[in-house]
């Protein structure tokens, strides 16, 4: 995909791609909330492939601290090297740098999904799991019975296995640029299957977590350096507006604010004068 400010679509052999424009994108943006994490609740396995528990008295209950320590570091924790890899080249075709602002891979969106993956969301922990599986309506959402950390496994193994034989001796993320857009848009349309997994199942998991690591709070991995923050000129996350609650036409000048950050959460503003913004710093 792209982050080209044309719209159209992208027809490639087989296949064709909805180019995602920058007004599309920030509309589907704007569906998530900017300091959230992932937000659908689904369960895990470890990178072994065997199940466990990552719940707070489970045999693995460290596994939240481990993840919050570990939420700016660059190993990956449920990652395995070949699905670093290929979900890497998979994010930086969803949304690639440009002259806008940084790509996926800029913004560590990858990191993201990694500690999603590896912690409680990932483990599925408020997930509904006793069935029965039936396939649901459109409406009803996510009928699977795999958690969020199997679902990403299984679909990341099936399609690493498919490429295999579509492109004999080429990895995902060895193929052309084209070649991977015609790929991930035959995933968007339910074109292709991952083993039990529908490919447009993958495909909008894929893309909601790529969207909510691009713009969530640094704090959990991804938007690094609050860079999508500062090309969207979202203050983030300020800890009191109580100075301001009924002040007016104030512009807010500063740097964006993560929850990780020690300052005390107070927005500098300067009075806006004359009809005109001021672009002065406090």
């Amino acid at each position: 995909m792209t982050k080209n400010g044309g719209g159209g679509r992208q027809t490639t052999g087989e296949y064709s791609l909805e180019r995602v424009n920058r007004r599309k994108f920030f509309k589907l943006a704007g569906a998530t909330a900017a300091t959230g994490v992932a937000a659908k609740a689904w369960g895990s396995s470890s990178p072994d492939g065997h199940a466990h528990s990552h719940g707070a008295n489970g045999a693995n209950g460290h596994a939240g601290a481990k993840v919050a320590a570990g939420a700016h570091s660059d190993a990956y924790l449920f990652f395995n090297s070949q699905e670093a890899r290929l979900i890497e080249a998979l994010v930086d075709r969803l949304i690639p740098a440009d002259e806008n602002g940084p790509g996926a891979l800029q913004a560590a969106v990858p990191r993201f999904m990694d500690r999603q993956l590896a912690g409680a969301w990932g483990a599925g922990e408020r997930l509904y799991r006793a069935g029965p599986w039936e396939p649901g309506a459109p409406t009803q959402g996510y009928q699977l019975p795999f958690t969020p950390a199997e679902l990403f496994r299984t679909a990341l193994r099936a399609l690493r296995e498919d490429v295999a034989q579509r492109w004999p001796g080429r990895a995902f993320e060895q193929l052309s640029p084209a070649e991977k857009d015609q790929y991930i848009g035959a995933l968007e349309h339910d074109r292709l299957a991952l083993g039990p997994i529908p490919g447009a199942v993958f495909f909008e998991s894929l893309l909601s977590m790529t969207v909510e690591g691009y713009f969530s709070d640094p704090v959990h991995g991804g938007n690094r350096d609050m860079a999508a923050w500062q090309m969207i000129g979202f203050p983030g996350a300020f800890a009191t507006f109580y100075e301001l609650v009924d002040q007016h036409g104030m512009l807010y000048t500063g740097p964006p604010m993560s929850l990780g950050d020690t300052g005390h959460g107070v927005i500098p503003l300067h009075p806006v004068s004359g009809g005109h913004t001021s672009s002065q710093g406090s």
